[in-house]
């Protein structure tokens, strides 16, 4: 891998600033905000902030890198499309129950639901990445999709993955600086209490991990090599590519070689189109 250890560098500074962002809402939620029930008090809300920040940005930002761990390479693609695929809708299934959370705390208190901006991209957000998981499902998971089909849909699987994991995080952003606006009140948001600095901190935390994420995933010299099938499709009588056969004989049995050779760089390529469509994901 080019540049690993600077690759190295980003990924511990990225887990490291993503689970520091975790425990940084556990401590806002349990020392500032009464902890977690499931009773329909504002403890009930309290899983909110914590599931999203836990599932929907520390495990998504984890499942957009898997492919890019070099130590992983040399795994199945089919076993990492599980372990992409898995982590996914575990953030999914966090992201919806804390949504539940909300819904039910809201209607417990006779909050009315959908009018603020940040729900609306929230609810949109988890719309989409149902969409997306289901999509990948589909497509790239399961053996039924055509290749045509599965290289066409590739660069807006990758595309839609790294825009609403963006989104997420500016959602995020939104819906912390809300609560503190809503529940801060004497001292309020504007006097900057310790509970306001604080949060305003978990906020940096997300910008930061979100970036690292962003940057790791869009770096195309770190993205898992492809592999050639060579095995699969190499022409019947075709030579192992970069090798030479010695040969004196006549002419026709010349044109015959070359016959092999270029049918052998038209399997390779063949072999490389398959393998970027078909098995590799940078999502």
């Amino acid at each position: 891998m080019e540049d690993y250890g600077r690759f190295l560098a980003l990924l511990v500074s990225a887990l490291l600033v993503g689970f520091v962002s975790v425990i940084f809402s556990l401590v806002w939620v349990f020392h500032y905000r009464e902890g977690l029930s499931w009773d329909g008090s504002p403890r009930e809300f309290n899983w909110h902030p914590v599931l999203i920040i836990t599932g929907f940005v520390f495990i998504q930002g984890i499942a957009i890198i898997v492919y890019r761990l070099p130590w992983t390479w040399k795994c199945s693609k089919l076993l990492m499309k599980f372990i992409h695929a898995g982590l996914n809708t575990i953030a999914m299934i966090l992201a919806i129950v804390s949504m539940v959370a909300v819904f039910e705390f809201h209607n417990a208190k006779n909050i009315p639901n959908m009018y603020s901006l940040h729900s609306w991209i929230g609810l949109t957000a988890v719309i989409f990445y149902s969409l997306q998981l289901l999509l990948g499902f589909a497509v790239f998971l399961l053996p039924f999709a055509p290749v045509p089909l599965r290289a066409a849909l590739m660069p807006i699987h990758v595309y839609s993955g790294l825009t609403i994991f963006a989104t997420v995080i500016a959602t995020a952003l939104m819906g912390i600086t809300e609560k503190l606006i809503f529940s801060l009140k004497n001292p309020g948001y504007s006097a900057s209490p310790p509970e306001a600095t604080f949060v305003n901190c978990l906020g940096l935390l997300l910008v930061i991990f979100g970036a690292l994420i962003l940057w790791m995933a869009s770096r195309s010299h770190w993205k898992r090599p492809p592999e050639e099938n060579a095995k699969v499709l190499r022409p019947i009588g075709g030579t192992p590519e970069g090798t030479e056969a010695e040969s004196t004989m006549t002419d026709g049995s010349n044109a015959d070689k070359s016959d092999l050779r270029i049918n052998s760089e038209a399997a390779r390529k063949q072999n490389l189109k398959l393998d970027e469509a078909g098995q590799r994901s940078t999502m």
